[in-house]
């Protein structure tokens, strides 16, 4: 036999009087993160493409990425830096 808990309705598979709890419940989840201004366009952004506002936009960002468009500064100094070695 297999154990159900107290309010468990079968026919629906949830728990309680069915759509209407689970709508009020819903309603007093806050978000996991705040909404931020999407990086690519300023529209507020998605939860399902999170920090962008759509996946055109995420889409637009990873293009970038992998073309180059976007670099990591680099000075000569660092560049150059060889690590010390024991014999010098």
């Amino acid at each position: 036999m297999m154990f159900m808990p107290a309010g468990w309705n079968q026919v629906e598979g949830s728990m309680g009087g069915g759509m209407k709890s689970e709508k009020k419940v819903a309603s007093n989840i806050e978000p996991l993160r705040r909404k931020r201004p999407c990086p690519e366009c300023g529209r507020p952004s998605a939860r399902a493409s999170y920090p962008f506002c759509s996946e055109r936009c995420r889409n637009v960002d990873l293009r970038r990425w992998l073309t180059g468009s976007y670099a990591i500064p680099v000075t000569e100094e660092e560049e150059n830096l060889t690590p010390p070695q024991d014999g010098d």
